[in-house]
C-alpha cells in the first residue's frame, strides 16, 4: 500500500493562532485515491525539525506532502530546506518570473524585490504551479520516494491538490495501484455511542477484515466504514453488505450518509409531502430556525419562527396559558406543547415545534437542573412533548436541543410514511 505523510509548517499553528484545516483536506484527497495517511506532524519555522522529519520519510513513507514555508520573506525556511536535504541548488524559472509580475501588475502593484526568490527553483524539482497565489509548489523524488511541498494558504494549497498533485502521485505510483480504498460514514443520532456499540453487537462479524470507526459528537454518532478490495466494484459491494447489516441492526437512528445534514433530510421529507413547518424557540434562541433556513430551498416548508424568550411573548403571541406558566413553568412538558400548538396555530402551519429549557450555566435548581428541556410537538392529529436532560454545559446544551428536536421531527414524517 502507498503510505503517506503530512507535515504542516508554522509557529502560527502551534501557539493555536490559526486551525490546521489543511491537513483534513490533503488526508481525505489523498485516501480518495488509495493513498493511505499514517502521519501527520505539525512543526514550527525550524531547520532542525524539518530534517528530521523528512529523515523519517525517507525512511517511512513513500509520499510526503508539506504545507507551508514557501513565502519570500525570512520565516519561510521550507524551500532552502530542502535544497540542502537533497544537496540541490536553486536556478531561475523567467517563466515563473513574469508569472508573479503579471501576477502584481494585475492588480496595479509593483513586484517587491523579495518576490524574484519565488522564481528560484530547486533544479532537481518539477514545478507545480500555483494559479492563485505566487509561490509554486515543489515536487521532489529521490529513491522512489515522493516530496511535495505547496504554499499554506488553503486557497492555493486546494488548487494545487485537485489540479496537478494528485494526478501525479497516480502516475508516479501507478504500477502499485493494485487496490482501491474506499469509505462510507453512516450517520445516526439519538443514541449514544455506548448504547449504538452495543446494539450493533458483534463488531468483527459485521466487518469482517474491513474497518469500522465511532465518531461522536453533540449531534450523533458517525460510522466509518473502511474497505481495502482489488477493484471499486469488489469495495462499493462490501460497503453494501456492512451498510445493509447496520440497517438491519439500528436502522431506526440512521439518517443518512456521508455529509448528509439532517435537517436537509427533513426539507426533502417536508417539501415532498407539501407539508410546512413553524417553529417557537426559547433556550435554542433561534439556532432551530438558522438550522433549517441554512438548506436552500427551506421557503418552500418553512413558514417561520418566534424566539420566545420571556413568559410574556410564550404567553401574549404563542398563548400559553397564564395558569400553565404559573403552576408549571416556563420549562414544562405542559408549556412546550402548548408553544407547539401556538405557533401552529398562529402560522397556520402542518406542523408546529417548540423548545424550551435551562441552558445554563445559571438558573437550575434541584427540581430543574441545567440541562433540561422540553421539546413541543404538535400537528392536525397530535400534540405533546417530550423531556430531556442533556447537561450542565450551555453551548452543547442548545446544539443538543436542536439536534434532538429536528430528529423528532424525523421521526414523526416517518410514521406519516413520508
Amino acid at each position: 500500500m502507498i503510505n503517506a505523510k503530512v507535515i504542516s509548517i508554522g509557529d502560527e499553528i502551534l501557539i493555536g493562532q490559526i486551525i490546521n484545516t489543511n491537513a483534513s483536506f490533503i488526508n481525505s484527497k489523498l485516501y480518495s485515491i488509495g493513498v493511505k495517511v499514517e502521519k501527520v506532524v505539525t512543526i514550527g519555522d525550524n531547520e532542525e525539525d524539518l530534517l528530521r522529519e523528512l529523515d523519517d520519510s525517507m525512511m517511512n513513507f513513500k509520499v510526503t506532502l508539506i504545507t507551508g514555508g514557501l513565502g519570500p520573506t525570512h520565516d519561510d525556511i521550507t524551500k532552502p530546506i530542502l535544497i540542502k536535504y537533497f544537496n540541490d541548488k536553486l536556478v531561475l524559472h523567467e517563466d515563473i518570473l513574469e508569472y508573479v509580475r503579471e501576477f502584481f501588475a494585475k492588480r496595479n502593484l509593483v513586484m517587491p524585490e523579495t518576490n524574484v526568490g519565488q522564481a528560484m527553483m530547486p533544479s532537481k524539482s518539477k514545478v507545480i504551479w500555483n494559479h492563485n497565489g505566487t509561490a509554486p509548489g515543489i515536487w521532489m523524488e529521490k529513491e522512489g520516494r515522493v516530496f511535495v511541498a505547496m504554499p499554506g494558504v488553503p486557497f492555493e494549497m486546494k488548487a494545487m491538490i485537485e489540479d496537478d498533485i494528485l494526478r501525479m502521485i497516480k502516475e508516479y505510483f501507478a504500477a502499485e495501484f493494485d487496490y482501491v480504498l474506499k469509505s462510507k460514514t453512516i450517520l445516526t443520532t439519538g443514541i449514544g455511542e455506548s448504547l449504538l456499540f452495543e446494539k450493533i453487537g458483534g463488531i468483527n462479524e459485521l466487518i469482517g477484515k474491513h474497518k469500522m470507526a465511532f465518531l461522536p459528537s453533540p449531534l450523533g454518532v458517525r460510522l466509518r466504514i473502511d474497505v481495502k478490495e482489488k477493484d471499486d466494484k469488489s469495495a462499493s459491494n462490501e460497503i453494501e453488505i456492512i451498510e445493509t447489516k447496520l440497517k438491519d441492526k439500528i436502522g431506526q437512528y440512521i439518517f443518512g450518509e456521508n455529509d448528509d445534514l439532517i435537517e436537509e433530510v427533513i426539507g426533502k421529507m417536508l417539501k415532498d409531502s407539501g407539508m410546512t413547518l413553524a417553529v417557537a424557540e426559547s433556550c435554542t434562541g433561534g439556532l432551530l430556525a438558522g438550522r433549517i433556513t441554512d438548506i436552500a430551498g427551506s421557503s418552500d416548508y418553512f413558514i417561520g419562527g418566534i424566539t420566545a424568550y420571556s413568559n410574556q411573548i410564550k404567553e401574549g403571541f404563542l398563548g400559553v396559558k397564564k395558569e400553565t406558566l404559573l403552576q408549571y413553568g416556563a420549562v414544562s412538558e405542559e408549556t412546550a406543547k402548548e408553544m407547539a400548538y401556538g405557533i401552529k396555530t398562529k402560522f397556520n402551519s402542518s406542523i408546529g415545534v417548540s423548545v424550551t429549557g435551562i441552558a445554563g450555566p445559571g438558573g437550575g435548581t434541584e427540581e430543574k437542573p441545567v440541562g433540561l428541556t422540553y421539546i413541543g410537538y404538535c400537528d392536525g392529529e397530535q400534540c405533546y412533548a417530550v423531556k430531556w436532560n442533556f447537561g450542565d454545559n450551555r453551548e452543547r446544551n442548545r446544539i443538543r436541543t436542536v439536534q434532538a428536536c429536528l430528529n423528532l421531527l424525523r421521526n414523526e414524517l416517518l410514521k406519516k410514511n413520508i
